[in-house]
């Protein structure tokens, strides 16, 4: 796999086209001199994005030329034409435009024509309607990137709060079940190399979140922290990896607590999100650990409601663009 040329532009997949994708990303390119952001290039649909944004776009053929276009209008790479594409009623055609954007940017970034990958918010019922098999599009990057599925890590991040969920998207009845000590492990050792290699913190402190109300309370509220969670915990810190608890996940996200770790590894979805979303609403990124190219992605997801409308803020986007560029510079 080449590495990214220093020149080479991010390529920013569009999402679903009837989606808030196509506006975030335009809305991110007027913003781009305020937010410093880097040279982008949009991968999609140009009629879509142009039905929810009279600004300039510069259609291209070849990526090369981004960011010399990029100072003066939106570069994008057009994919197949899906046809009239209507903010806020997705369908096939546009499920299909959003899984040739991602196939092209994703394609784009592992052969170092683009120095990163930001993937716009797509429907999975959408995409699951023609025929994607994927849980989502961190596992169809991380096989189209040779990495099994189980070693791609999503982690939830913010200015003041980074969290990884062990478990993702699996009912929550099935979680005591999944969890097991290879596992947190697994998930830890790939959060440490990450968190050094892509945002240079050399001794990375990982906080690990207990299963159970109060963390168990010794046992009495369940046995996962001591039979699991611990053995995992000591395990990690025998390998040299900063990492402590189980601790009570309802006392882990106040300021002063946040202060004492870089990032935190609960036990389900819901326990990571939540705290993030809380706090970084408007400005959180999906990244995902262990794959040989940046991923990101705004931690939002379509908002078909509201799409079209000029409701949908660009804060989340703006995030994933200027994460994925600090990280791509780090690997430099």
């Amino acid at each position: 796999m080449a590495g990214p040329a220093p020149s080479a532009p991010l390529a920013v997949s569009i999402g679903d086209p009837a989606g808030v994708g196509p506006e975030v990303i335009a809305a991110a390119w007027e913003q781009r001199l305020s937010a410093s952001l880097p040279p982008f290039l949009a991968i999609g649909d140009a009629r879509a994005i142009r039905a929810v944004w009279a600004g300039p776009i510069a259609v291209l053929s070849d990526p090369g030329h981004a960011v010399s276009a990029f100072g003066d209008a939106l570069p994008l790479i057009q994919v197949d034409d899906p046809g009239e594409i209507v903010p806020g009623q997705p369908n096939l055609p546009g499920a299909r435009c959003a899984l040739d954007s991602l196939e092209l940017a994703c394609g784009l970034a592992r052969q170092g024509m683009a120095s990163a990958l930001v993937t716009g918010p797509v429907a999975k019922s959408q995409l699951a309607a023609i025929g994607f098999a994927y849980p989502g599009q961190t596992e169809f990057v991380a096989e189209r990137c040779g990495v099994a599925a189980s070693n791609a890590v999503m982690m939830l991040a913010g200015p003041t709060l980074r969290t990884v969920p062990i478990t993702v998207h699996v009912p929550l009845a099935e979680v005591p079940r999944l969890i097991s000590t290879d596992l947190i492990v697994n998930r830890a050792r790939i959060t440490a190399r990450s968190l050094a290699r892509d945002f240079g913190l050399d001794a990375p402190r990982l906080a690990i979140t207990g299963l159970n109300p109060h963390a168990g309370e010794s046992g009495t509220i369940g046995r996962e922290e001591i039979e699991i969670i611990r053995p995992a915990i000591e395990q990690l810190r025998d390998e040299g990896i900063d990492a402590f608890g189980p601790l009570p996940a309802d006392t882990m996200f106040h300021a002063h607590a946040r202060a004492r770790y870089d990032a935190a590894l609960c036990m389900y979805h819901d326990q990571a999100l939540i705290p993030l979303k809380a706090l970084h609403f408007d400005d959180g990124v999906n990244i995902t650990l262990g794959l040989p190219i940046v991923r990101t992605s705004p931690d939002h997801g379509t908002a078909f409601d509201i799409a079209g409308k000029g409701l949908a803020s660009p804060g989340a986007m703006i995030a994933a663009i200027r994460m994925a560029a600090d990280c791509a510079a780090r690997r430099r």
